[in-house]
C-alpha cells in the first residue's frame, strides 16, 4: 500500500477507537515518525495530509531540513536528545516531544534563550521505569513540571510516554492509563488546565492509546512500511 494509503487507514483506525470513547477524531493529532525515510516519503506524506512529520535522530533531522522534506507541516522531535545537540534541535522544531531530565530541561530553555523564542516542548515519562529508557519518574513529574514554570524560555504542552513493549494485546492500557492520570493531576494542580497535549500510542498500540485519552499519537512502520536500517 502507498503511503497516502496507510494514512487513510491509520485515520480510519484512529477514528472508530476515538468514536468508541465518545471523542472526536478531529481532536486526534497524526505524527508520522519518518526515522530512516527519506525527504521524498515526508513530501508523499505531507502531500497525503499527515498533521506532523516527527524524527528520532537530530543527525538525520538535519538532513532532511535542508532537503525542504518537512514543508508544509509542524515538525516534532520525538527521540532521545542529548544535551550536546539541543542547539541543532530548539528553534527548528515546533515541538521537542521527549524532554526527560532537568538538566535537558535547563539546556532547552538556555538555548531557546539565546534565540530570544520560547520552545514549546513534552515533558516526557518513563512510566515503565525501564533504565534504557529516559523520562521522568511518575514521582519526579510533579516538581519537574513546576520547576518549568519558572522558566521563560519553555512552554509545557503535555506529557508524552513510551510504554514498555507489550507482551499481549493491549498490554499497554495500563500504562496509558496511569499517564493520563498523571496529565490530569498536573493540568489541574499546575497549569490551570491549559494543557492540551498528551502524546501516547505508536503503531502497534495507538488505538488503544486514542480510546485511553492520547490526542497525539506518533506512528511510522504502520504509514512508512517496515524500516530499513541501512544509512539514510
Amino acid at each position: 500500500m502507498s503511503i497516502a494509503e496507510n494514512i487513510a487507514r491509520v485515520r480510519a483506525e484512529i477514528a472508530e477507537a476515538a468514536r468508541q470513547a465518545g471523542r472526536d477524531p478531529a481532536e486526534i493529532t497524526l505524527v508520522g515518525a519518518s526515522k530512516m525515510n527519506d525527504a521524498a516519503a515526508c513530501r508523499e506524506a505531507v502531500a497525503a495530509g499527515i498533521d506532523a512529520l516527527g524524527e528520532n535522530r537530530v543527525q538525520e533531522m538535519t538532513q532532511k531540513l535542508a532537503e525542504n522534506a518537512y514543508d508544509g507541516v509542524p515538525l516534532h522531535f520525538i527521540g532521545h536528545l542529548q544535551r550536546n545537540k539541543v542547539k541543532n534541535v530548539v528553534g527548528k522544531v515546533a515541538l521537542l516531544e521527549s524532554v526527560g531530565s532537568s538538566e535537558l530541561l535547563a539546556a532547552v530553555n538556555a538555548q531557546a534563550e539565546k534565540l530570544g523564542i520560547v520552545q514549546d516542548i513534552l515533558l516526557e515519562v518513563n512510566i515503565g521505569r525501564e533504565d534504557a529508557k529516559s523520562g521522568f519518574f511518575p514521582e519526579e513529574l510533579p516538581a519537574a513540571a513546576e520547576s518549568a514554570l519558572a522558566l521563560k524560555n519553555v512552554r509545557v504542552r503535555g506529557l508524552m510516554c513510551i510504554p514498555p513493549v507489550a507482551e499481549e494485546p493491549h498490554g499497554s492500557i495500563p500504562y496509558f492509563e496511569k499517564v493520563r492520570r498523571l496529565y490530569v493531576d498536573i493540568n489541574e494542580k499546575l497549569y490551570h488546565n491549559k494543557l492540551d497535549m498528551l502524546s501516547m500510542g505508536m503503531s502497534g498500540d495507538f488505538a488503544d492509546a486514542v480510546r485511553t485519552g492520547a490526542t497525539m499519537v506518533r506512528v511510522g512502520t504502520a504509514i512508512f512500511g517496515a524500516r530499513s536500517y541501512a544509512a539514510v
